[in-house]
């Protein structure tokens, strides 16, 4: 007969054995995955900076939230109008910022014919503002990204290659890199998001849908985006969130990791802490969220 201090030894022994061996097989299944990965799909691929030849050129859309972004937008729209896809716009959605990133996009809209602003009175989040730009785009195909983001001049490109390429795709994450590497934090952060976060979403692709597209670099069809429901303002995590949602609906998503975008993430341990745990929190919400509606419409 076991007592209780032997079950607790049991459990703590178990508890020790998952901590290390999860990780460790994880890893290995994630190293398989982007070997395959490469094998199947980056073999043969050009070099980033040389695209494929486009059949047609379709427009497109980027949506461009922004809140308190004032010390960014410049470079950021810089960046974005000297991407070399030639058939685009910019719709850049002021969030009810406090500081002065609604006067600055306007001024940057008479700068750049490309650009659209449009205003919210009051902040609203994330997910209201890409609303917005969505029910503001001409284009049938969206790329998104955040207000302290550089894009890669040839990162539309490759989004719309792919969504050319395979017709059933509704989201597509591009290959953020991390531009802020003055701290400790900022370069561990560097290897986390080029190797880590990119050999995870490699296998995820090859072995059949993503947990989510990184909400910094991403590129959407609206369709797929309507048919979900929109950007969910009550989402944590909107990007975990929109991402379940579309594959419910029947579309893919996948990583194309030559659309780099160029991010900034926190270098202090406090803002590491809270990006971790808000990331935790909400991917955990979404989950739970989808998997009700999993057993919802099999009931």
């Amino acid at each position: 007969m076991i007592d209780g201090s032997q079950t607790s030894t049991l459990a703590i022994d178990y508890l020790a054995e998952f901590c290390f061996g999860y990780p460790f097989i994880m890893s290995w299944y994630w190293i398989t995955g982007s070997l395959l990965y490469w094998v199947i799909r980056e073999r043969n691929q050009p070099h980033f900076s040389h695209p494929p030849t486009l059949p047609f050129i379709p427009f497109v859309s980027v949506i461009l939230p922004c809140f308190n972004e004032s010390d960014h937008l410049h470079e950021t729209i810089e960046a974005l109008m000297q991407s070399h896809y030639p058939n685009f716009e910019v719709i850049a959605v002021d969030d009810g910022s406090s500081d002065d990133t609604g006067e600055i996009l306007d001024l940057l809209s008479k700068e750049y014919p490309k650009l659209r602003v449009a205003h919210l009175i009051e902040n609203q989040g994330k997910s209201t503002a890409l609303n917005t730009g969505l029910l503001l785009a001409k284009g049938n195909l969206l790329v998104c990204i955040d207000g302290d983001a550089l894009i890669d001049p040839h990162a539309i490109t490759w989004i719309v290659h792919r969504f050319i390429s395979n017709g059933k795709l509704g989201a597509i994450t591009g290959n953020p890199r991390i531009r802020n590497r003055s701290s400790i934090l900022g370069k561990i952060q560097v290897g986390e998001i080029s190797s880590i976060v990119g050999m995870i979403k490699r296998t995820q692709s090859i072995y059949g849908g993503l947990f989510t597209v990184s909400g910094v670099i991403c590129g959407f069809r609206k369709l797929a985006v309507m048919e979900a429901g929109l950007w969910t303002p009550e989402a944590m995590t909107d990007d975990v969130d929109l991402t379940l949602r579309i594959q419910l609906k029947g579309w893919g998503a996948s990583f194309e990791p030559n659309a780099l975008c160029w991010i900034l993430m926190p270098e202090t341990l406090k803002g590491l802490w809270k990006q971790r745990v808000r990331w935790s929190e909400g991917g955990a919400q979404a989950t739970l969220s989808v998997t009700r509606a999993i057993f919802q419409s099999n009931a």
